[in-house]
């Protein structure tokens, strides 16, 4: 009886356990489910797209394609550089696409269009060798032997290197009588896909420009058939008026150049493509920023093969914005046109003399009107005459008597001198020189207004040597401190003369300097312009500097950039004025000034002035200054040495002025004419009368008035 109690106890204990079991198993599978159905909602709800695509092996690819620069105007709103477009078959190559999948692409594109035969001959030797292996696999790959792979691996060459060295191997022991087994389709082939090939993943790669209106239609029928092939209109620099300021315009690289090394990574953070075109020079490099534009961007979805479902435009494309620059092309043309006809005329008899320059600008605001320099070559037995605008501020010459204005208002602020001083023009002598330091010709008693106007070197060497606190004395020494070189080029400099213009150009020569040692003579050279060397560029902000009554104006040839226009026959929007940027006002008192450009005005325009027989009563009002600088040929012919190899002596030809004198000066400008064997053929002064003639002229024709006459230029000192 007892032991039936007991089994009865325990069946019940059997009871209680087997229910709290069960209990905590269904509330573990519970929680199970439980956390299965949170991921699953997760997967469809959260990440459901990611593993849709994921599955289908879908990807979105953005794209961007370049847009064209903008364009430049000159003042008068004529179109300088323009772009001129192109119709264009274009490749992207999207990932995961190998080289077998490009060759047929490339076959299917050779179908449609023709490569041009220089696009042929631009195939190398490495191209098709690389071409035939890829068409003969098993060729190619019979070219290297098991021996010759454990030759390699003796050396302890393994992985990729052992690749390499297999590759370049079966490359070598390729014949030429292979290679001829490619025909003339197959170099069309290669030649297209070596375009495919070229650019970067995800990024056009130009295949052909220019294709013909045929060629176009038959590859847009056909896109669908060609993965990753587009057309498109491309563009390239057209220039309306030739090779007119070439030079300082710039230039452009092309696709195939792309962003430079040396400045990769800061086009590449700037959302630049390795393969896109950049302002590679001066105007088209300094205002890259403002023309390069903001590329469209596309974004193609792709499947899992790589093809291409569908392309969304994401953003739109915006051109480059447009340059207003300051020249006036028509005055362009014709100081060209001048500095053309000038050097043709003289270099018979002058060989030597193989360039020269002009630079016209505005000294109130800087604005340069125009900028030219034409130079001669010898091409295919012939003389050319090619652009050298770039020479006005790249190269420096001694500009002989221009700067004496310089030397007078040094010495005014000085103390040294006062206005009207007077000195006695007769030949000086110094102990441990030979030659005497004398003017062109002996004056007697002058003043320094006198001295200007007849180019006296003597007042400026007495000038120079009160500066340097030396009362001259027939035969004595010269000792000269080099603190007289720093206290003459401190006031030189705050006219330009020495250092940068500030022009928005980069590359700008700032000149040499002389030797500053005490050999007797050198700063009386320095005073006359006959030791310092200076760019054309500087000598025009010198004069302007002085026009405008002492304030050195940033030369500037960009006046606005604009937005692109919604027609063509308006200018677009203004996005940023550049606005005239005064340097500096020089260290001296107006009065000084002013008495010098009275000076200037007697060179011009008072009996016996060096520039009268030119300048002398003309109706625009010239004032200014001749120069003439002995020196020996700078350039790299043989015609500029004697038989000894050494460097001819000859003069640097030069002009400066502005005009009217008698009013708000309007026109500053220089010319600089180097490497003369006459100093007195008077080609400085012929150029200069013929581009003030055609400033004004042309100013006359646009007020709607009648032109100026135009003057046979005569001979002037």
């Amino acid at each position: 009886m007892r032991q039936k109690k007991e089994q009865k106890k325990q069946s019940k204990k059997k009871k209680t356990h087997i229910p709290f079991r069960l209990n905590v198993l269904f509330f573990i599978v519970f929680l199970l489910f439980s956390a299965i159905i949170i991921q699953l909602g997760k997967v469809q709800i959260i990440d459901g797209e990611t593993y849709r695509n994921e599955v289908n092996k879908k990807e979105d690819v953005t794209v961007s394609t370049p847009v064209p620069r903008g364009k430049m105007f000159d003042r008068q709103g004529q179109v300088i550089v323009n772009n001129k477009p192109l119709r264009t078959v274009t490749y992207t190559k999207m990932k995961g696409v190998d080289s077998k999948e490009v060759l047929q692409v490339a076959r299917n594109l050779a179908q449609l269009i023709e490569m041009s035969p220089e696009d042929i001959n631009k195939l190398t030797e490495t191209d098709k060798k690389d071409f035939w292996m890829q068409l003969n696999e098993k060729r190619a790959a019979e070219k290297v032997t098991k021996e010759d792979e454990s030759a390699f691996r003796k050396q302890e060459i393994e992985g990729k290197e052992l690749d390499k060295k297999v590759e370049e191997l079966r490359r070598e022991r390729i014949t030429l009588e292979e290679l001829s087994e490619l025909s003339k389709e197959d170099l069309e082939v290669l030649a297209i896909k070596s375009r495919m090939n070229a650019g970067y993943k995800m990024t056009p790669q130009i295949v052909k420009k220019d294709v013909s209106q045929n060629e176009y239609a038959i590859v847009s029928e056909r896109l669908a058939s060609l993965p990753g092939v587009d057309t498109t209109v491309d563009w390239e620099r057209e220039y309306p008026n030739d090779k007119i300021l070439r030079s300082i315009l710039g230039s452009v690289s092309t696709e195939n150049e792309g962003l430079p090394r040396e400045q990769l990574d800061y086009y590449l953070v700037r959302d630049y493509n390795r393969n896109d075109r950049i302002g590679k020079s001066y105007i088209e490099k300094q205002y890259e920023d403002a023309l390069h534009g903001t590329k469209e961007q596309s974004k193609n979805i792709t499947d899992k093969a790589g093809n291409i479902i569908r392309t969304e435009k994401v953003t739109e494309g915006k051109s480059g914005n447009n340059l207003m620059l300051t020249v006036d092309m028509e005055l362009q043309k014709k100081v060209e046109e001048s500095l053309e006809k000038n050097l043709r005329a003289f270099h018979s008899a002058e060989p030597m003399m193989d360039r020269a320059f002009v630079v016209m600008m505005n000294p109130k605001n800087g604005q340069i009107l125009s900028m030219a320099g034409k130079k001669i070559v010898n091409k295919d037995g012939g003389m050319q005459i090619e652009d050298f605008a770039l020479g006005t501020m790249t190269s420096s010459y001694e500009l002989g008597s221009t700067v004496k204005g310089a030397t007078l208002l040094a010495g005014y602020q000085t103390e040294t001198i006062k206005p009207y001083t007077h000195f006695f023009d007769a030949p000086m002598y110094f102990k441990g020189s030979t030659k005497p330091k004398k003017s062109w010709k002996d004056f007697g008693d002058i003043d320094d207004l006198r001295a200007l106007q007849v180019s006296s070197n003597v007042y400026m060497f007495n000038t120079a040597l009160k500066m340097a606190g030396i009362n001259y004395v027939p035969n004595n020494p010269l000792d000269i401190k080099k603190e007289t070189f720093n206290k003459m080029r401190y006031y030189f400099r705050q006219f330009g003369l020495g250092v940068p213009t500030g022009i928005d150009l980069p590359n700008e020569s700032i000149g040499q300097m002389g030797r500053t040692d005490n050999i007797p003579g050198f700063l009386l050279d320095y005073a006359i312009g006959q030791y310092d060397t200076y760019t054309p560029l500087q000598l025009a902000q010198y004069m302007s500097t002085i026009a405008n009554g002492g304030y050195r104006m940033k030369p500037q040839i960009v006046q606005e950039v604009r937005e692109q226009p919604h027609r063509p026959e308006d200018v677009g929007k203004v996005v940023r004025s550049i606005e005239p940027v005064i340097l500096n006002r020089v260290d001296m008192d107006t009065s000084y000034i002013n008495h010098v450009k009275e000076g200037f005005r007697r060179v011009f325009q008072e009996t016996d002035g060096t520039g009268t027989a030119t300048f002398k009563g003309l109706p625009y009002k010239p004032a200014g200054k001749t120069g003439t600088a002995e020196t020996v040929y700078g350039g790299e012919s043989d015609i500029g040495r004697d038989e000894n190899n050494n460097r001819k002596k000859c003069y640097n030809l030069t002009l400066a002025g502005y005009a009217p004198y008698d009013a708000d000066p309007e026109v500053a400008f220089s010319v600089v004419v180097p490497w003369v064997n006459d100093d007195k053929s008077g080609i400085n002064s012929a150029i200069g009368k013929e581009i003030l003639d055609a400033y004004f002229e042309l100013k006359t024709k646009r007020a709607g008035g009648n032109p100026v006459p135009v003057e046979q230029p005569n001979k002037a000192q």
